[in-house]
Protein backbone atom coordinates (compact mmCIF):
# COMPACT_ATOMS: atom_id res chain seq x y z
CA UNK A 1 0.00 0.00 0.00
CA UNK A 2 1.45 3.26 -1.00
CA UNK A 3 2.25 5.65 2.20
CA UNK A 4 -0.44 7.94 3.02
CA UNK A 5 1.01 11.91 2.64
CA UNK A 6 0.07 15.32 3.21
CA UNK A 7 -0.46 15.46 -1.08
CA UNK A 8 -2.60 12.02 -1.09
CA UNK A 9 -4.81 13.01 1.88
CA UNK A 10 -5.29 16.26 0.31
CA UNK A 11 -5.97 14.81 -3.30
CA UNK A 12 -8.75 12.57 -0.62
CA UNK A 13 -10.25 15.22 0.25
CA UNK A 14 -8.53 15.38 3.36
CA UNK A 15 -8.96 19.53 5.22
CA UNK A 16 -5.37 19.42 6.32
CA UNK A 17 -4.57 22.96 4.81
CA UNK A 18 -1.57 23.87 3.74
CA UNK A 19 0.57 21.73 6.08
CA UNK A 20 2.84 18.62 5.93
CA UNK A 21 4.80 15.85 8.02
CA UNK A 22 7.96 14.63 8.16
CA UNK A 23 8.58 11.28 7.78
CA UNK A 24 10.90 8.66 6.67
CA UNK A 25 11.12 5.55 5.42
CA UNK A 26 11.30 3.41 8.30
CA UNK A 27 9.90 -0.41 9.34
CA UNK A 28 6.77 -0.63 9.98
CA UNK A 29 7.15 -0.61 13.75
CA UNK A 30 8.26 2.90 14.06
CA UNK A 31 4.89 3.59 12.18
CA UNK A 32 3.13 3.16 15.00
CA UNK A 33 -0.61 3.90 15.37
CA UNK A 34 -1.09 7.00 18.09
CA UNK A 35 -2.23 5.41 21.31
CA UNK A 36 -1.19 7.85 23.91
CA UNK A 37 -4.10 9.69 26.07
CA UNK A 38 -4.40 13.36 25.79
CA UNK A 39 -5.94 12.72 29.63
CA UNK A 40 -2.32 12.00 30.22
CA UNK A 41 -1.68 16.01 28.68
CA UNK A 42 -1.52 19.33 30.30
CA UNK A 43 -4.20 19.98 29.01
CA UNK A 44 -6.27 17.18 30.42
CA UNK A 45 -8.27 16.22 26.76
CA UNK A 46 -8.14 16.40 23.30
CA UNK A 47 -9.30 15.19 20.34
CA UNK A 48 -6.96 12.19 19.72
CA UNK A 49 -5.51 13.55 16.22
CA UNK A 50 -2.20 11.72 15.74
CA UNK A 51 0.43 14.56 15.93
CA UNK A 52 2.10 13.39 12.72
CA UNK A 53 -0.80 14.93 11.02
CA UNK A 54 -0.70 18.17 12.81
CA UNK A 55 1.80 21.04 12.15
CA UNK A 56 1.45 24.09 12.96
CA UNK A 57 -1.47 25.91 11.09
CA UNK A 58 -0.55 29.85 12.21
CA UNK A 59 2.65 29.93 11.48
CA UNK A 60 3.47 27.77 8.29
CA UNK A 61 1.00 29.88 5.80
CA UNK A 62 2.59 33.12 7.75
CA UNK A 63 6.22 32.18 6.94
CA UNK A 64 5.63 31.02 3.55
CA UNK A 65 3.86 34.07 2.68
CA UNK A 66 7.10 36.02 4.14
CA UNK A 67 9.53 34.28 1.92
CA UNK A 68 7.12 34.11 -1.23
CA UNK A 69 6.65 38.12 -0.79
CA UNK A 70 10.61 38.70 -0.30
CA UNK A 71 10.10 40.21 3.34
CA UNK A 72 12.30 37.68 5.25
CA UNK A 73 16.19 39.64 4.14
CA UNK A 74 14.17 43.01 6.07
CA UNK A 75 12.35 40.55 8.78
CA UNK A 76 15.54 38.99 10.20
CA UNK A 77 17.32 42.47 10.40
CA UNK A 78 14.64 43.79 12.56
CA UNK A 79 14.27 40.56 14.50
CA UNK A 80 18.06 41.15 15.51
CA UNK A 81 16.91 43.68 17.60
CA UNK A 82 14.62 41.63 19.44
CA UNK A 83 16.42 39.70 22.33
CA UNK A 84 15.08 39.94 25.33
CA UNK A 85 11.68 38.46 26.79
CA UNK A 86 9.80 41.85 27.96
CA UNK A 87 10.95 44.27 24.67
CA UNK A 88 8.60 45.55 22.36
CA UNK A 89 8.98 43.52 18.80
CA UNK A 90 10.37 45.94 16.49
CA UNK A 91 8.60 48.73 14.94
CA UNK A 92 8.37 47.72 10.93
CA UNK A 93 7.80 44.40 10.80
CA UNK A 94 5.11 42.84 8.63
CA UNK A 95 1.62 43.56 10.36
CA UNK A 96 0.72 40.14 9.76
CA UNK A 97 3.67 38.72 11.74
CA UNK A 98 3.40 41.42 14.05
CA UNK A 99 0.25 39.99 15.13
CA UNK A 100 1.38 36.92 15.44
CA UNK A 101 4.54 36.96 17.42
CA UNK A 102 2.52 39.18 19.95
CA UNK A 103 0.11 36.00 20.49
CA UNK A 104 2.80 33.43 20.23
CA UNK A 105 4.82 34.88 22.90
CA UNK A 106 2.79 34.66 25.84
CA UNK A 107 2.64 32.13 28.19
CA UNK A 108 0.42 29.39 28.65
CA UNK A 109 -2.10 29.93 31.45
CA UNK A 110 -1.01 27.34 33.22
CA UNK A 111 2.48 28.85 33.23
CA UNK A 112 3.11 28.41 37.14
CA UNK A 113 6.02 31.13 38.06
CA UNK A 114 6.91 29.39 41.61
CA UNK A 115 7.62 26.14 39.40
CA UNK A 116 9.40 27.75 36.91
CA UNK A 117 11.62 29.87 39.89
CA UNK A 118 12.30 26.31 41.40
CA UNK A 119 13.23 25.16 38.05
CA UNK A 120 16.23 27.27 38.12
CA UNK A 121 17.71 25.64 41.24
CA UNK A 122 17.78 22.62 39.67
CA UNK A 123 19.32 23.69 36.72
CA UNK A 124 21.69 25.54 38.68
CA UNK A 125 22.69 22.91 40.81
CA UNK A 126 22.56 19.91 37.65
CA UNK A 127 24.24 22.52 35.47
CA UNK A 128 27.59 20.63 34.47
CA UNK A 129 25.54 17.33 34.54
CA UNK A 130 22.94 19.60 31.99
CA UNK A 131 25.27 20.79 30.18
CA UNK A 132 26.89 17.11 29.09
CA UNK A 133 23.40 15.08 28.61
CA UNK A 134 22.20 18.06 26.14
CA UNK A 135 24.98 17.88 24.19
CA UNK A 136 26.09 14.29 24.16
CA UNK A 137 22.87 12.33 24.85
CA UNK A 138 20.18 14.88 23.50
CA UNK A 139 22.69 15.62 20.53
CA UNK A 140 23.70 13.08 19.68
CA UNK A 141 20.21 10.88 19.94
CA UNK A 142 19.35 13.54 17.24
CA UNK A 143 21.80 12.14 14.68
CA UNK A 144 19.58 7.97 15.13
CA UNK A 145 16.26 10.22 14.79
CA UNK A 146 16.10 9.47 10.92
CA UNK A 147 13.59 12.19 10.23
CA UNK A 148 15.24 14.79 12.28
CA UNK A 149 19.07 13.91 10.96
CA UNK A 150 17.60 14.10 7.44
CA UNK A 151 15.60 16.91 7.85
CA UNK A 152 18.70 18.82 9.76
CA UNK A 153 21.32 17.25 6.95
CA UNK A 154 19.34 18.67 3.98
CA UNK A 155 18.50 21.78 5.26
CA UNK A 156 20.35 25.19 5.00
CA UNK A 157 21.74 24.15 8.86
CA UNK A 158 22.97 21.17 7.40
CA UNK A 159 25.24 23.11 5.47
CA UNK A 160 27.36 24.77 8.41
CA UNK A 161 26.90 22.34 11.31
CA UNK A 162 28.79 24.51 13.75
CA UNK A 163 26.01 27.73 12.95
CA UNK A 164 23.47 25.20 13.63
CA UNK A 165 25.08 23.41 16.76
CA UNK A 166 25.37 26.82 18.44
CA UNK A 167 21.61 27.53 17.47
CA UNK A 168 20.33 24.45 18.96
CA UNK A 169 22.84 24.30 21.74
CA UNK A 170 21.23 28.22 22.71
CA UNK A 171 17.91 26.74 23.31
CA UNK A 172 19.48 24.70 26.40
CA UNK A 173 21.59 27.53 27.41
CA UNK A 174 18.27 29.62 27.24
CA UNK A 175 15.64 27.67 29.64
CA UNK A 176 18.41 26.92 32.14
CA UNK A 177 19.17 30.62 32.67
CA UNK A 178 17.80 32.41 35.79
CA UNK A 179 15.34 34.44 34.34
CA UNK A 180 14.82 32.02 31.50
CA UNK A 181 10.92 33.14 31.15
CA UNK A 182 11.43 36.12 32.79
CA UNK A 183 11.10 39.46 30.72
CA UNK A 184 14.87 40.15 30.75
CA UNK A 185 15.43 36.28 29.98
CA UNK A 186 15.34 35.42 26.42
CA UNK A 187 13.66 32.11 26.36
CA UNK A 188 10.63 33.60 24.91
CA UNK A 189 12.59 35.19 21.81
CA UNK A 190 14.29 31.99 21.39
CA UNK A 191 10.89 29.65 20.94
CA UNK A 192 9.31 32.14 18.94
CA UNK A 193 12.21 32.52 16.51
CA UNK A 194 12.81 29.06 16.48
CA UNK A 195 8.95 28.26 15.68
CA UNK A 196 9.47 30.43 12.39
CA UNK A 197 12.25 28.64 11.48
CA UNK A 198 10.37 25.41 11.71
CA UNK A 199 8.08 26.67 9.55
CA UNK A 200 9.97 27.59 7.07
CA UNK A 201 11.82 24.58 6.70
CA UNK A 202 8.53 23.18 6.27
CA UNK A 203 8.11 25.50 3.26
CA UNK A 204 12.03 25.26 1.85
CA UNK A 205 12.39 21.39 2.55
CA UNK A 206 10.13 19.65 0.19
CA UNK A 207 12.16 22.13 -2.59
CA UNK A 208 15.43 20.18 -1.84
CA UNK A 209 15.38 16.80 -4.65
CA UNK A 210 17.63 15.36 -1.92
CA UNK A 211 15.29 15.09 0.66
CA UNK A 212 12.73 14.67 -1.58
CA UNK A 213 14.31 11.71 -2.67
CA UNK A 214 15.02 10.15 0.58
CA UNK A 215 11.52 11.27 2.40
CA UNK A 216 8.44 9.76 2.43
CA UNK A 217 6.32 12.63 2.82
CA UNK A 218 5.99 16.30 1.60
CA UNK A 219 7.17 18.57 3.81
CA UNK A 220 8.68 17.73 7.29
CA UNK A 221 8.19 18.88 11.17
CA UNK A 222 5.22 17.52 12.39
CA UNK A 223 3.85 17.95 16.06
CA UNK A 224 4.76 14.33 16.51
CA UNK A 225 8.28 15.32 15.55
CA UNK A 226 9.06 18.43 17.52
CA UNK A 227 7.63 15.65 20.60
CA UNK A 228 10.03 13.26 19.47
CA UNK A 229 12.81 15.95 19.24
CA UNK A 230 11.49 17.18 22.85
CA UNK A 231 11.99 13.63 24.31
CA UNK A 232 15.77 13.64 23.41
CA UNK A 233 15.90 16.64 25.67
CA UNK A 234 14.30 16.73 28.84
CA UNK A 235 13.11 13.02 29.03
CA UNK A 236 16.37 11.28 28.04
CA UNK A 237 18.20 14.16 30.23
CA UNK A 238 16.19 12.78 33.70
CA UNK A 239 16.52 8.98 32.09
CA UNK A 240 20.16 9.33 33.04
CA UNK A 241 19.88 11.33 35.75
CA UNK A 242 17.94 8.62 37.51
CA UNK A 243 20.15 6.04 36.11
CA UNK A 244 23.11 8.02 37.56
CA UNK A 245 21.51 8.06 40.61
CA UNK A 246 21.30 11.57 40.99
CA UNK A 247 19.30 12.53 44.18
CA UNK A 248 16.96 14.57 42.77
CA UNK A 249 13.83 16.41 45.20
CA UNK A 250 10.35 15.59 43.43
CA UNK A 251 9.34 19.28 43.37
CA UNK A 252 12.90 19.91 41.73
CA UNK A 253 12.82 17.14 39.25
CA UNK A 254 8.53 18.58 38.31
CA UNK A 255 9.59 22.13 37.61
CA UNK A 256 12.28 21.29 35.53
CA UNK A 257 9.70 19.11 33.98
CA UNK A 258 7.49 22.18 34.08
CA UNK A 259 9.86 24.56 32.28
CA UNK A 260 9.76 21.89 29.46
CA UNK A 261 6.62 21.70 29.04
CA UNK A 262 6.02 25.89 28.82
CA UNK A 263 9.12 25.52 26.30
CA UNK A 264 6.91 23.26 24.00
CA UNK A 265 3.55 25.05 24.20
CA UNK A 266 6.20 28.30 22.84
CA UNK A 267 7.08 25.88 20.02
CA UNK A 268 3.62 26.23 19.28
CA UNK A 269 2.82 22.16 20.44
CA UNK A 270 -0.57 21.77 20.97
CA UNK A 271 -1.75 21.02 24.97
CA UNK A 272 -3.21 17.67 24.45
CA UNK A 273 0.40 16.71 23.11
CA UNK A 274 2.08 17.22 26.27
CA UNK A 275 2.59 15.22 29.08
CA UNK A 276 1.84 16.24 32.48
CA UNK A 277 4.06 13.93 34.33
CA UNK A 278 7.34 12.35 34.15
CA UNK A 279 5.19 8.67 33.69
CA UNK A 280 3.27 10.52 30.80
CA UNK A 281 6.25 11.57 29.03
CA UNK A 282 7.95 8.58 29.24
CA UNK A 283 4.62 6.42 28.56
CA UNK A 284 4.85 9.07 25.28
CA UNK A 285 8.54 8.59 24.44
CA UNK A 286 7.97 4.87 24.37
CA UNK A 287 5.94 4.82 21.73
CA UNK A 288 6.96 7.82 19.97
CA UNK A 289 11.15 7.99 19.98
CA UNK A 290 12.61 4.79 21.51
CA UNK A 291 11.07 2.81 18.81
CA UNK A 292 12.05 4.75 15.98
CA UNK A 293 16.13 5.23 16.90
CA UNK A 294 18.00 3.99 13.50
CA UNK A 295 20.97 4.83 11.61
CA UNK A 296 21.29 6.71 8.13
CA UNK A 297 23.76 8.03 6.08
CA UNK A 298 23.27 11.70 7.03
CA UNK A 299 22.99 10.75 10.87
CA UNK A 300 26.47 9.39 10.67
CA UNK A 301 27.98 12.14 9.19
CA UNK A 302 26.81 14.82 11.31
CA UNK A 303 27.25 12.94 14.62
CA UNK A 304 30.85 12.66 13.03
CA UNK A 305 30.62 16.47 12.59
CA UNK A 306 29.55 16.86 16.13
CA UNK A 307 32.22 14.54 17.65
CA UNK A 308 34.68 16.64 16.18
CA UNK A 309 33.12 20.05 17.61
CA UNK A 310 35.47 19.47 20.67
CA UNK A 311 38.86 19.55 19.23
CA UNK A 312 39.45 23.34 18.73
CA UNK A 313 39.29 23.90 22.12
CA UNK A 314 40.84 21.20 24.10
CA UNK A 315 42.36 18.55 22.40
CA UNK A 316 43.16 15.99 25.46
CA UNK A 317 39.63 16.29 27.30
CA UNK A 318 37.38 17.04 24.76
CA UNK A 319 38.95 14.74 21.67
CA UNK A 320 37.19 13.20 19.56
CA UNK A 321 37.60 9.46 21.13
CA UNK A 322 36.77 10.91 24.15
CA UNK A 323 33.09 12.58 23.42
CA UNK A 324 33.16 9.17 21.51
CA UNK A 325 33.72 7.11 24.30
CA UNK A 326 31.19 9.58 26.70
CA UNK A 327 28.56 8.93 23.68
CA UNK A 328 28.68 5.25 24.18
CA UNK A 329 28.74 5.35 27.36
CA UNK A 330 25.57 7.23 27.57
CA UNK A 331 23.61 5.93 24.83
CA UNK A 332 24.95 2.52 24.84
CA UNK A 333 26.57 0.69 22.43
CA UNK A 334 24.26 0.12 19.86
CA UNK A 335 24.06 3.74 19.07
CA UNK A 336 27.68 3.97 18.91
CA UNK A 337 27.74 1.22 16.22
CA UNK A 338 25.37 3.12 13.96
CA UNK A 339 27.44 5.54 14.19
CA UNK A 340 30.44 4.18 13.39
CA UNK A 341 32.45 5.23 17.05
CA UNK A 342 35.53 3.34 17.92
CA UNK A 343 35.51 1.66 21.26
CA UNK A 344 38.07 2.97 23.32
CA UNK A 345 40.37 0.81 25.33
CA UNK A 346 40.97 3.27 28.37
CA UNK A 347 38.09 5.75 28.73
CA UNK A 348 35.25 2.56 28.07
CA UNK A 349 35.66 0.86 30.75
CA UNK A 350 37.27 4.12 33.08
CA UNK A 351 33.60 4.95 32.37
CA UNK A 352 31.96 2.10 33.39
CA UNK A 353 33.64 1.19 36.80
CA UNK A 354 34.24 4.59 38.20
CA UNK A 355 31.30 7.45 36.44
CA UNK A 356 29.09 6.06 39.11
CA UNK A 357 30.94 6.00 42.39
CA UNK A 358 32.24 9.45 41.16
CA UNK A 359 28.53 10.92 40.69
CA UNK A 360 28.09 9.41 44.00
CA UNK A 361 30.92 11.21 45.63
CA UNK A 362 29.77 14.73 43.66
CA UNK A 363 26.45 14.44 45.54
CA UNK A 364 27.79 13.73 49.09
CA UNK A 365 26.56 10.14 48.77
CA UNK A 366 30.58 9.03 49.48
CA UNK A 367 33.67 10.44 50.93
CA UNK A 368 36.05 11.74 48.65
CA UNK A 369 38.51 9.31 47.99
CA UNK A 370 41.44 10.89 47.82
CA UNK A 371 41.08 12.62 44.74
CA UNK A 372 41.87 9.38 42.21
CA UNK A 373 43.24 10.94 38.43
CA UNK A 374 39.71 9.79 37.17
CA UNK A 375 37.55 11.77 39.50
CA UNK A 376 39.56 14.87 38.52
CA UNK A 377 39.28 14.13 34.38
CA UNK A 378 35.72 13.51 34.49
CA UNK A 379 34.67 16.78 36.17
CA UNK A 380 37.01 18.84 34.07
CA UNK A 381 35.16 16.80 31.03
CA UNK A 382 31.77 17.98 32.72
CA UNK A 383 33.48 21.48 32.70
CA UNK A 384 34.67 21.97 29.67
CA UNK A 385 31.70 19.86 27.83
CA UNK A 386 29.35 22.05 29.01
CA UNK A 387 31.22 25.29 28.42
CA UNK A 388 30.97 23.40 24.71
CA UNK A 389 27.52 22.67 24.06
CA UNK A 390 26.05 25.79 26.48
CA UNK A 391 28.02 28.31 27.02
CA UNK A 392 29.83 28.73 23.55
CA UNK A 393 26.15 28.84 21.89
CA UNK A 394 26.07 33.11 22.75
CA UNK A 395 25.53 35.12 21.20
CA UNK A 396 23.57 33.74 18.53
CA UNK A 397 21.06 34.80 16.29
CA UNK A 398 18.62 32.69 14.89
CA UNK A 399 17.20 33.49 11.58
CA UNK A 400 14.40 32.68 9.22
CA UNK A 401 16.65 30.73 6.31
CA UNK A 402 16.05 31.29 2.24
CA UNK A 403 17.36 28.04 1.35
CA UNK A 404 18.06 24.70 1.50
CA UNK A 405 21.38 23.09 1.87
CA UNK A 406 23.57 23.17 -1.53
CA UNK A 407 23.84 20.44 -3.57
Amino acid sequence: MEPLSRRRMLQAGGALGALGALSVAQPARAQSIWTWSAAGSVAGAGVGTDPRWVWDEEADPLVASLIDRGDVPAVNALLRTWTTNGQPLPSGLPADLRDFMERARQLPSWADERKLALAVDFNTKRGLYLGVLYGLASGMMSTVIPKEARAVYYSQGGADMKDRISKTAKLGYDIGSPNAYRPEGEMIVTSVKTRLVHAAVRHLLPQSPQWADRAEEDIPISQRDIMVTWHSLPTTVMRKLVDWRVPIPAAESAAFLHSWQVAAHMLGVRDEYIPASWDEANAQAGQVLDPILAPTTEGVRLADILLKLGTPIDAGILSKPILGAFTRFMLGDRIAEWLDIPREPVWDPLLRTAWGPFIAVREGLLPFPLAPQAYWLFDEFLRKAALLFLSNARPISIEIPLTNRPS
